[in-house]
């Protein structure tokens, strides 16, 4: 039997504030969340999985439930948030010969999975261009000879991606906490390279998406719907309706005259679009979301039950379930000097290296019509935005 570890247990604080309501695993992207498109990659590579849950582990259990197609799901939890080390250890006791652990806010493909899994021991990596910002790896004869967190001298462009093949024979290992207090997985890797055991190094051929911002969730979205190869329709298109390019429409979805989809897009189920909107991909829609006269979208994932009424514009942006637009709603993306959106995190100024980003807004937010939403900004859950409002920093207060 060959088993999986996938770690789902953090907060995702700097995903807030769509983290603020739901587990980061079960974001959405490409209309799936994050944790079945990696269930998805482990079909037919793995008999069972262990789903490590703690902040809101009850909505994962209650979306998954015990199986996922061929797939047995099991699901434990870590009581205290003590780091991936920790998160694999509350394992210790269902693991058995050689499994799989990888972090479960990152995307992986069946491929390069495949090939991790051909080794009794092995890590995931691949060249970055800032690899400083990385835990590192120097590779020789296919084989990890070195690790480093973070260096700033870094002796490899390899990156470690946060993918491993193990054996439960780690486990003689006692971890320590890091300089970050916390429990680190990593020390595995370092207790095998100290004890001159062959731990193979794969690179990424196929895909690896981090998700550990906001804009990734744009990124995985667009790198995703990319990869549909042509339309699959189950709704209604009235006449006078185009689509072009790669489309998915969800049934029960209804799609207006005049309303014009240049895909790549995926619309969900029980959708309205139109009349006459324009739906400029990548475009991921939820169910029930309803895109009204004269709208148009561009480069979003937009959660379940969301209205975008009429004479508005939502494009680079991040919107998450139940939320209501009022009309004329806005979201600016470019900034006027053309330079990289930033946003704050965790009360820290970060660039997204992005060049157009819009809002990101919590579950069940709602703006008064003709509202501007400036480029990075924050939406908090059901928070109420008045009328004729320019927002121009994170609006946090529900009251």
């Amino acid at each position: 039997m060959t088993q999986a570890v996938i770690l789902a247990a953090g907060k995702g604080t700097r995903l807030q504030p769509l983290t603020l309501t739901k587990p980061k695993v079960l974001l959405k992207v490409a209309g799936k969340t994050l944790l079945q498109h990696n269930l998805e990659q482990l079909e037919g590579l793995a008999d069972e999985v262990i789903v490590v849950v703690g902040y809101l582990g009850q909505q994962i259990r209650d979306a998954l439930g015990q199986r996922f197609g061929k797939l047995r799901l099991r699901y434990v939890e870590q009581r205290v948030q003590d780091g991936s080390g920790g998160a694999l250890l509350a394992c210790r006791g269902l693991l058995h010969g050689r499994f799989l652990v990888f972090n479960g806010d990152d995307l992986y493909s069946k491929e390069d999975i495949r090939r991790c899994l051909r080794h009794p021991q092995a890590v995931l990596a691949k060249e970055v261009p800032d690899p400083q910002n990385w835990g590192n790896l120097s590779v020789r004869g296919g084989c990890v000879s070195r690790f480093e967190e973070k260096p700033k001298q870094p002796k490899s462009g390899l990156a470690n991606v946060g993918l491993y093949v193990f054996d439960e024979g780690i486990f003689a290992h006692r971890l320590r906490k890091s300089s970050r207090g916390e429990l680190e997985i990593t020390d595995y890797l370092a207790f095998l390279l100290q004890q001159k055991k062959e731990v193979r190094c794969e690179l990424v051929r196929d895909y690896w998406l981090p998700v550990g911002y906001p804009w990734h969730l744009l990124e995985a979205n667009a790198f995703l719907l990319r990869r549909i190869e042509k339309q699959r329709v189950a709704g209604v298109v009235e006449d006078g309706a185009v689509l072009s390019g790669a489309v998915v429409i969800g049934e029960g979805s209804v799609i207006r005259r005049g309303t014009v989809i240049e895909g790549p897009a995926v619309i969900g189920e029980g959708c309205t679009l139109g009349p006459n909107c324009f739906i400029r991909g990548p475009v991921t829609l939820g169910n029930n979301c309803r895109i009204g006269h004269a709208v148009e979208i561009k480069d979003v994932v937009i959660g379940d039950n969301t209205s975008v009424p009429h004479l508005s514009y939502i494009g680079d942006s991040v919107l998450g379930d139940r939320i209501n637009l009022g009309a004329g709603t806005i979201t600016a993306n470019l900034r006027f000097d053309h330079g990289e959106v930033k946003t704050i995190v965790n009360g820290r100024r970060v660039s997204s290296g992005r060049k157009k980003l819009g809002a990101v807004i919590g579950d069940g937010a709602q703006t008064g019509i003709h509202v501007s939403l400036m480029p990075g900004v924050r939406v908090w859950p059901d928070v109420c935005i008045a009328p004729g409002t320019v927002v121009s920093r994170d609006s946090t207060d529900t009251k």
